[in-house]
């Protein structure tokens, strides 16, 4: 599919947020506007933006919507999966998209002191970090990275097929409940995002990336990893 432009009603793309419109930002808002941006991608369009003025205007400051934790697969290009451009949206990788104490407080800073209104963690279909946690992987520091996936395998002891990374399904499954349990995470052990997810002050979701559609299906609840 060749992609095709999307001028909007604007035209071309100069500007980037500033704090005023970030201040007016409800978190419900951005949820949207980040699926309203994935609906763009997934059918082809992108946003006509000039690059070289959004950086020279971002320079000095910047207001985001967001931050998304996503894997660093090569595969999902969080900016471009939801048609966002420069300054608009913190983007935390790490393979597995799982959370440590450096991801919560890059959490923390992007919400508490940058004004950013969402925390969404995004997986993906077909994840190599899931398939090296089912297989239990041991390799340099790949072993301890995966490590942290394993509770999302452990969790589906009673998966009703093949356990294993050459399942499609497990793999999937697996990785929406990784998500899931990343969720459940970030509320345990950042008491400063859950106090603000509390006073409606950000909204903390998860994601799942399909690989072949390239759309973004929104996972609301830390305890049930098949709700979105």
């Amino acid at each position: 599919m060749t992609p095709q432009i999307n001028t909007q009603t604007q035209g071309l793309i100069e500007t980037v947020l500033t704090k005023e419109e970030q201040d007016q930002l409800t978190p419900a808002a951005v949820v949207e506007m980040l699926l309203a941006g994935n609906a763009r991608f997934a059918s082809g369009e992108v946003t006509l933006r000039n690059h070289v003025a959004q950086v020279r205007r971002a320079a000095m400051d910047q207001f985001p919507k967001a931050i998304v934790l996503s894997c660093v697969d090569s595969r999902v290009p969080v900016e471009d999966v939801f048609d966002r451009g420069i300054g608009d949206i913190f983007v935390a990788r790490v393979a597995g998209n799982f959370v440590n104490t450096d991801m919560l407080g890059s959490m923390e800073f992007a919400c508490k002191v940058a004004g950013a209104k969402l925390v969404l963690v995004l997986g993906h279909e077909s994840c190599g970090a899931v398939k090296g946690a089912i297989d239990q992987v041991q390799l340099g520091h790949i072993t301890g990275m995966v490590a942290n996936i394993r509770p999302a395998v452990e969790a589906l002891a009673d998966f009703p097929g093949e356990r294993t990374s050459s399942n499609a399904d497990f793999v999937t499954t697996v990785a929406r409940r990784n998500v899931s349990l990343t969720l459940g995470r970030i509320r345990q052990e950042s008491s400063l995002l859950a106090e603000m997810e509390q006073n409606g002050e950000i909204h903390i979701v998860g994601g799942m990336y399909g690989m072949q559609s390239g759309r973004v299906e929104i996972i609301h609840s830390s305890d049930d990893p098949t709700s979105g």
